[in-house]
């Protein structure tokens, strides 16, 4: 039972990461777009750690 809640939970909270991800990335002046372009797919395909590898390598956050 912890193991389905462990997992509803991150289908629930990961999604809400991506999205504050995306918006943090949207309003930064300091990329260009092409980088923009790359972390957005990058948060998007690497499921798992995408936000997290946006916080911790290009200095974003999620709030």
């Amino acid at each position: 039972m912890k193991f389905v809640a462990e997992i509803l939970i991150a289908l629930l909270l990961h999604p809400i990461a991506i999205i504050l991800a995306w918006i943090n990335l949207a309003g930064r002046n300091d990329l260009d777009t092409v980088k923009k372009v790359l972390w957005a797919v990058l948060i998007l395909v690497a499921w798992g750690i995408g936000p997290i590898l946006y916080m911790l390598l290009a200095d974003g956050s999620l709030w």
